[in-house]
């Protein structure tokens, strides 16, 4: 291994890029055509994402319940808050744009005030029939107001299922059909149907229609998720190149980058419909990571070649000098940053996995593209003039390379004293970080999508729905009265949780067959006595086989019931808290020898998943961290350097854990990548500087001071510059709508910036307090891998011609 990637190595590889470089590039063009069309293979994921494993006990419960069921979130709501609604033009337009939809293959069913039945008792046979609540279409004054007092005050059955008490808002609901939810079926439903409708109706009649229901929420989601990745490349592209060529002041050099991390940004989004991944929240950030990780191999490329330029003058000298002298330093530092991100590749939960493997695979495919394109372009053009190298010697670089230096000769104490503080007060604040499993929580709040969840929130107690299924273990167990009369005491405790919406169940229908019975009076909507249910049941039994509901509720053998709430967008403590609760009180109503209740849901998956998915991201991070070591280690031989090339590191990651907690960032799958992506990248300056310290300790016959310096004057400006781009660029995710990447940006600019001053800073001071015990032969052993080339090596290869 180390002879693969030896000084001869480098050397050779770099005849043979400039021998051959148009069949290389054509190569490029080639592989680029090729992921250009797996492009058509790309898909949004139309689901949210599962967390867990499929073995996990929850998502085994949660299938269980699809067998029983189906599918759970297929169901749009739609609602209006208007006290005009119940005038004869409006309800009849109201009802006339719902019944609209029957028409459409999509739906399964509607249920709207047009549609609603009531139960009506009738003798000679004794029986129930249901009747349509509205039966005249000619909607005058009197009928209308009619209906309208009969629906809030004689209609319990129908609260918080088609209409809210607290303001009369009105509700009515489009049922998909099952099949078609989590296809791209849906998505074309939504935006060409349903919303211009919804658009149309609201400018003809002036009223205002909330629409929601988890279909519907994650179509808006998604394509949140596309416009923004269109947004973030460009951004990215742009703060990139205008920082570049600051630096550069070429817009030759800047064209160059560009070019390597644009074919970057293709071979990213053909690689994802190669492998065909669904992008996601995270699978969405990728291209955009590839600028902002491609530009600076650029930087650190095209920065070797107009040194060696401004050293020697020839060109072809200069290409090959960039290969066998940045080269290996560069594969290096992206094989790190690689690590950083195939740990997640190791995890158990999907999501993190496949964004684990296209992000490492396109890190290493972008070094190589940067390679080539680099050296390869500039083999075809004319040699940089003085005006491209005057970069090279700006002022106010070199202040800030003195004033690094002077802090680390003089200010040791204080670097010291400084990073101690930040030690403590990190440590303090990680100890009030929260985790957060909110399905909504990182959804962008100005969108009318997430200001309608808000809505129903408010007026209906939820969007989200959590299911609870019961199994009584026995066929026909669900309609036994007992069973009935615990049901309902389960559904009271339900409703006193202020996080849950009203229940719906097959309680409701018996209520509403009893205050049927008893002529409509609403003060008997409840469960009938035994007494009682002999009386009912001839009534009842004759529209069992009709009642929707009956099938929607309880399964054909009559041993599985359903009850459906939903839940306010509540994080993971607080459901936890909600279980915990609950938890004591289910078993006393429904004894586990009899009876097996399970709390199910897709958002209950999510959030489970949530913390399923935290402690597999500490156990990436932990594992990213210790295969650096590692590679430490193997790179200088020496236990010693690997706990002083950590220290910088491990500190910016505990500032930033810190400013989480008193920011109030909650840990969630989002902001946990902050550290993984942090500590995989600033890990790169590490490795830079240590190789060229211990390169200037042999130069320099193991003088340490003058050896520091040295590096930190050699490595600072390249360390700047990179983490100058990568500020900048993680900064773009700043501009998402989405909490969590906006989180993400910020926190891993924050990282890297720290982690830049930590590595020119703290990390020399160290070298320097510590030099009798690291900087001697015996410490600091003949490396595994020779990351920089000694000079004399290079030097005895100056007779390299140009070949072409």
């Amino acid at each position: 291994m180390a002879k693969l990637f030896s000084f001869g190595f480098w050397n050779a590889l770099a005849g043979v890029i400039l021998r051959n470089r148009l069949v290389i590039f054509l190569g490029i063009i080639g592989i680029t055509v090729f992921l250009g069309f797996q492009w058509k293979n790309m898909r949004f994921s139309f689901t949210e994402a599962n967390l867990l494993p499929d073995d996990h006990e929850v998502n085994v419960q949660y299938q269980k319940f699809l067998d029983t069921f189906g599918e759970e979130g297929n169901l749009i709501v739609m609602a209006i808050q208007d006290s005009t609604l119940f005038t004869p033009s409006k309800l009849k337009a109201w009802n006339e744009f719902n019944d609209s939809f029957k028409k459409y293959e999509e739906i399964d069913l509607v249920i709207s005030l047009s549609d609603l039945k009531k139960l009506e008792k009738k003798d000679n046979p004794a029986r129930f029939e249901l009747v349509d609540f509205i039966n005249d279409t000619s909607y005058t004054e009197k009928q209308v107001a009619r209906y309208e007092q009969e629906l809030f005050a004689k209609l319990p059955f129908y609260e918080g299922l088609v209409y809210s008490k607290k303001s009369k808002t009105v509700q009515s609901a489009l049922y998909l059909k099952k099949d078609i939810v989590n296809t791209i079926v849906r998505k074309k439903f939504i935006e060409d149907v349903l919303n211009p409708k919804v658009k149309a109706f609201e400018a003809k009649y002036n009223m205002d229609v909330k629409v929601s229901g988890m279909p519907y929420i994650r179509t808006m989601n998604s394509q949140n998720i596309m416009d923004e990745i269109q947004v973030f490349i460009l951004a990215a592209l742009l703060v990139t190149s205008l920082i570049f060529f600051f630096f550069f002041r070429s817009v030759r050099a800047t064209i160059i980058s560009m070019t390597a991390v644009v074919i970057g940004v293709m071979w990213a989004f053909g690689l994802l419909g190669l492998l065909q991944y669904e992008i996601t929240v995270l699978t969405a950030i990728i291209p955009p990571l590839v600028i902002v990780i491609g530009i600076p191999n650029c930087i650190f490329l095209i920065n070797k070649y107009q040194q060696e330029i401004k050293k020697h003058g020839n060109k072809a000298k200069s290409l090959q000098r960039v290969i066998t002298k940045v080269g290996n330093a560069t594969l290096m530092t992206n094989v790190t940053t690689a690590a950083g991100f195939a740990t997640f590749a190791l995890t158990e939960s999907k999501l993190l996995r496949e964004f684990g493997i296209v992000a490492s695979i396109n890190i290493i495919a972008l070094f190589i593209l940067c390679l080539l394109v680099i050296t390869i372009i500039y083999s075809y053009m004319p040699q940089p003039k003085e005006r491209h190298l005057k970069h090279l010697g700006k002022r106010w670089i070199e202040s800030l390379v003195d004033w690094m230096e002077h802090m680390v000769k003089t200010r040791r104490v204080t670097i010291y004293i400084a990073s101690i503080i930040i030690l403590i007060a990190s440590i303090i604040g990680i100890y009030t970080i929260k985790v957060s499993g909110s399905l909504l929580e990182d959804m962008p709040k100005s969108t009318g999508f997430f200001q309608d969840i808000e809505f129903f929130e408010e007026e209906f107690d939820g969007i989200m729905p959590l299911e609870i299924l019961i199994n009584t273990k026995r066929k026909q167990g669900v309609l036994k009265l007992p069973t009935l009369k615990r049901m309902a005491e389960l559904e009271i405790l339900l409703e006193e949780t202020p996080e849950l919406s009203k229940p719906i169940s097959i309680v409701s229908l018996v209520k509403y067959a009893k205050q049927t019975y008893y002529n409509g009076n609403p003060k008997y909507y409840q469960i009938p006595t035994s007494q009682e249910r002999n009386f009912i049941l001839p009534y009842a039994k004759s529209f069992e086989s009709e009642a929707g509901i009956m099938k929607s509720y309880v399964d054909s053998t009559g041993q599985y019931a359903r009850i459906t709430t939903f839940m306010k967008d509540v994080g993971t403590e607080q459901m936890e808290r909600i279980e915990t609760t609950l938890g004591p009180k289910l078993e006393k109503i429904f004894p586990k020898d009899r009876y097996e209740v399970t709390f199910t849901g897709r958002a209950l998956i999510f959030q489970k998943g949530t913390n399923y998915l935290v402690w597999n991201l500490v156990f990436s991070l932990g594992l990213a961290i210790v295969l650096i070591a590692l590679f430490m280690a193997w790179m200088f031989r020496s236990f010693k350097m690997i706990v002083i090339s950590l220290i910088p590191n491990l500190l910016p990651l505990l500032m930033t854990a810190g400013l989480m907690g008193y920011l109030g960032v909650p840990i969630k799958p989002s902001t946990i990548l902050v550290f993984s992506i942090a500590f995989g990248i600033s890990v790169d300056d590490t490795i830079h500087f240590l190789a060229k310290y211990r390169q200037e300790l042999k130069q320099n016959h193991w003088r340490i001071r003058k050896s520091v310096f040295a590096a930190v004057r050699e490595t600072g400006v390249s360390m700047f510059y990179t983490s100058t781009v990568l500020f900048f660029g993680f900064s773009v995710f700043m501009i998402s709508s989405f909490g969590g990447t906006k989180a993400l940006g910020g926190l891993v600019s924050t990282t890297l910036l720290f982690a830049m001053l930590s590595n020119l800073l703290l990390l020399p001071s160290l070298l320097l307090s510590l030099e009798r015990s690291i900087a001697n032969k015996k410490t600091l052993k003949e490396p595994s891998l020779r990351i920089i080339p000694n000079e004399e090596e290079i030097n005895s290869d100056d007779d390299f011609k140009e070949s072409n």
